[in-house]
């Protein structure tokens, strides 16, 4: 890392810490050459390649928008969208790649989704899905009945994050 004072290309760490949910970590560094410290930021990229071949970072906010209408008049609060978009940020980044392509990214969204409302995953099935008759509606209702939902996992997550807190960890 270059020293942003005397330009000397050595630094040492002094102190690292994650920051933002773990998605970044700050480090503290010390120039070998002329003592003076600094902080740097560093962040994992996750870029999204679109139809068109074009390259964007991911954005969590384009997750919500995308899902909030399909979630248009059903049960689902801002907090609920939010932690959607954390668990498909989360899911991306576990496939260890850079460069992700689009149609991924909605297949992230899909099963927790499912698990939030599953009215609001029919709206944006068929819409990512390209449903064109009512055959297409039939065959994925009748796959949600074979083999329902479970939104009690939603809370489980909720629960385990209290039982860590009220526990003092």
């Amino acid at each position: 890392m270059i020293c942003p004072f005397c330009r000397h290309d050595d630094s040492r760490v002094v102190d690292s810490r994650p920051a933002e949910d773990g998605a970044q970590i700050r480090r503290r560094r010390e120039c070998t050459e002329c003592g003076a410290r600094f902080t740097t930021q560093e962040t994992t990229l996750l870029n999204i390649v679109k139809r068109s071949g074009a390259s964007e970072p991911f954005s969590r906010e384009k997750v919500i928008a995308g899902v909030s209408k399909a979630c248009q008049g059903r049960p689902v609060n801002n907090d609920d969208l939010a932690l959607l978009a954390m668990r498909v940020e989360e899911t991306l980044r576990a496939t260890g790649q850079a460069e992700i392509e689009a149609q991924e990214v909605g297949l992230a969204i899909l099963a927790p989704l499912r698990e939030l409302d599953e009215v609001a995953y029919l709206r944006f099935a068929s819409v990512y899905r390209s449903f064109s008759s009512l055959q297409d509606f039939e065959g994925e209702i009748a796959l949600l009945r074979a083999a329902p939902s479970t939104p009690a996992s939603n809370n489980s997550l909720i629960k385990s994050t209290t039982a860590v807190t009220s526990s003092g960890k």
